[in-house]
């Protein structure tokens, strides 16, 4: 049932914000079917919101895709990187093996399904579209750059190693990672995403204990 007007446009639907509904509507059909294969109808027959309301908060398709992009970092950055990051107590390669504990089983609660939402994106529409590449290129790039601040601070790549070397590091993790969540996708057995976890770990382990 429609709520009443919460402000100059929000309208309610369920007590939820009718753009916090058009997001999840959005999110949830591109994640399976792609940014290409998602209609704006689709997308309001999923949400149960007008063409109207949807105009309100969004300009476009394009725009309502530059959003999902946002609100996708943030929940990731959120649930995934920041608790593993921001623990002051463990070692620099210990907060990057809770980081990729916790894209394993990310990937373990979807079933294998969907993927990586930003690598979906990324591969579906680099080629075609500049505005979400350049976006979908600074997710990635801030990534890496988390990676990258602590690796230098592990033992073993800090001291007598060249800096660049740490950013190469953080480049492979990311890449193998996105690599891994794509076969486990392809081949929807949990166990490819768990040997890569584990043998990215193994890897950074030689770095620890040549500190």
């Amino acid at each position: 049932m429609v709520g009443k007007v919460q402000g100059s446009g929000a309208r309610l639907r369920d007590g939820r914000p009718t753009r916090e509904l058009i997001l999840e509507a959005a999110t949830r059909l591109i994640h399976v079917n792609g940014y290409n294969n998602t209609s704006l109808d689709d997308v309001l027959r999923e949400s149960g919101v007008g063409k109207g309301n949807f105009y309100y908060h969004f300009k476009s398709k394009e725009e309502l895709g530059y959003a999902i992009i946002e609100q996708s970092v943030a929940s990731f950055l959120s649930r995934t990187l920041d608790p593993c990051f921001s623990d002051p107590t463990a070692s620099p390669l210990a907060q990057i093996g809770c980081f990729l504990d916790r894209v394993l089983e990310t990937q373990r609660a979807r079933n294998c399904v969907g993927g990586c939402p930003m690598g979906n994106l990324a591969s579906e529409l680099s080629d075609v579209h500049e505005g979400f590449r350049t976006r979908l290129a600074s997710v990635f790039e801030g990534w890496r750059k988390r990676l990258t601040v602590a690796l230098r601070a592990a033992p073993g790549l800090g001291e007598g190693m060249a800096e660049c070397r740490a950013e190469a590091i953080a480049q492979f993790v990311v890449a193998s990672l996105e690599g891994a969540i794509l076969m486990t996708k392809l081949t929807k057995d949990i166990t490819v995403m768990e040997g890569c976890v584990d043998e990215l770990k193994r890897y950074l382990s030689l770095y620890e204990h040549a500190g």
